[in-house]
């Protein structure tokens, strides 16, 4: 599985990306089940807050749009993850 975030917005209007492929790796059950639960709960494109973050999750080419700080724990965990760990 590959999941990719993609961070646009923000105060300096810096965007981020970084991806995670999944593949051999020992955790990968918890990384399924934490992309399932974002994918299931769906996106929110309300209106976000003058100079808050979008993302975009992507999981084997479904896309999720959201904003902060209408995350969910999961999307915002998600998220942390794949910026932290990923290339």
């Amino acid at each position: 599985m590959r999941i990719r975030v993609r961070r646009t917005g923000g105060f300096a209007g810096i965007e981020r990306s970084a991806e995670v492929d999944t593949s051999g790796r020992p955790d990968a059950d918890g990384w399924h089940t934490l992309a399932g639960t974002v994918l299931d709960e769906g996106g929110d494109e309300g209106r976000g807050v003058p100079d808050g973050f979008a993302y975009e999750i992507t999981v084997d080419g479904v896309t999720v749009r959201c904003r902060d700080p209408r995350l969910s724990d999961a999307q915002r965990t998600l998220i942390t993850r794949v910026l932290k760990e990923g290339a």
